[in-house]
């Protein structure tokens, strides 16, 4: 099920347990809220571990660089949106070496934006 504007996505947006990785929050507002304080490697590998469905992660370009510097992300969804802002930040700008990835899916939108699926080629 994707993720649908309006009360049905607040509905699945509100049931879905969320994890807020955080180094000043001592309590989130959010129900089914948990804050993640400890190591960020350490936590995502605690919660890759646990049972359930997939994790989403979004996050600004200094969180996301990390989880990709420490090979965190299994599958990426990278947004391709027709409009020039400048210089943005790269969320690849901390990796150490070249990542090669995968195509495995692109899905085009009537508005221009393109949407492409990669995986990691693991070695």
């Amino acid at each position: 099920m994707g993720f649908y504007p309006g009360e049905e996505g607040a509905d699945k947006f509100n049931s879905t347990i969320k994890v807020v990785f955080t180094k000043t929050l001592k309590k989130s507002e959010w129900d089914n809220t948990v804050l993640a304080k400890g190591d960020l490697v350490e936590e995502i590998v605690k919660l890759k571990k646990q049972d359930g469905k997939d994790i989403i992660a979004y996050g600004g370009a200094i969180f996301v660089s990390a989880l990709i510097k420490h090979g965190l992300i299994d599958e990426f969804h990278l947004f391709i949106n027709p409009n020039a802002i400048g210089n943005g930040m790269s969320i690849f700008k901390e990796l150490d070496n070249k990542q090669n990835l995968t195509l495995v899916k692109s899905t085009s939108f009537d508005c221009g934006i393109v949407v492409l699926n990669y995986e990691p080629k693991r070695d």
